[in-house]
């Protein structure tokens, strides 16, 4: 079962998963994307709404008898800007989306684990979400809450056989990323293309990474051969956050 499968590390998964064989649940608010891979099952799901995710995980069941594997990748930037220019609303839905929807993903989702005493869980979380991220206080807060997510489930689960990690990639090259250069770029009156140079320029890598790269991390951690790590908040930045 993957949210956010529309576009990015989502959708990118889900091809390398169907390539490999999986049964896939794969939502979206815009599910056109989701044609693109086959024998899936695909519906539209806002994961901000306990009752829809409460259905899609219900209809997961009915359709493959099982929940093996969960990546709640659903998520949103948000506006940057300083924390005294953000609006109470902004917040709210950057909050809502990144955090409620990560704690209504596994409130559903391990219910089954739990049953079969089996499952992994991966919460797409941020570089942002150990590190700190100026200008975007509601997406770094949203973050931080996923890890903290993370480490309380899978505290909460690890004698029950099921294990539950979160991804912390910096900036790859998603729409996401683009959009991020193009405030960026706006605010400082440069090309998009010379913001990608100032935010590569950050990394100790000198490069953003490819979408390719953090979604051989996201397959890394919910293989079951994995099976001794869990409670982990996993960085793949480039070097990011050792400096």
């Amino acid at each position: 079962m993957i949210t956010g499968a529309g576009s990015g590390f989502g959708l990118a998964a889900a091809r390398r998963l169907a390539a490999q064989g999986a049964h896939l649940a794969l939502s979206d608010l815009e599910t056109a994307p989701l044609s693109q891979v086959e024998g899936a099952l695909v519906a539209p799901l806002d994961v901000t709404d306990e009752d829809a995710m409460a259905d899609h995980v219900a209809r997961v069941l009915d359709r493959f008898g099982r929940l093996d594997v969960a990546i709640n990748n659903a998520g949103i930037g948000g506006s940057m800007g300083p924390i005294t220019g953000i609006p109470l609303a902004e917040f709210d839905r950057v909050m809502a989306v990144n955090a409620r929807g990560v704690f209504l993903g596994m409130k559903h989702q391990l219910p089954p684990m739990l049953s079969a005493r089996s499952g992994a869980i991966l919460n797409m979380a941020s570089a942002a979400g150990i590190l700190g991220a100026g200008m975007m206080a509601a997406y770094a807060a949203s973050k931080h809450a996923v890890v903290g997510l993370t480490r309380a489930a899978a505290d909460e689960v690890a004698r029950k056989g099921v294990r539950v990690n979160a991804l912390c990639p910096s900036f790859a090259d998603t729409p996401l990323f683009t959009r991020l250069a193009d405030e960026i770029g706006e605010r400082q009156g440069i090309t998009r293309e010379a913001a990608f140079e100032r935010i590569a320029a950050r990394v100790p890598m000198r490069r953003v990474a490819r979408v390719d790269e953090v979604v051989q991390a996201m397959l890394w951690a919910c293989d079951p051969r994995n099976s001794f790590m869990t409670g982990q908040a996993i960085s793949i930045d480039g070097g990011l956050s050792a400096v």
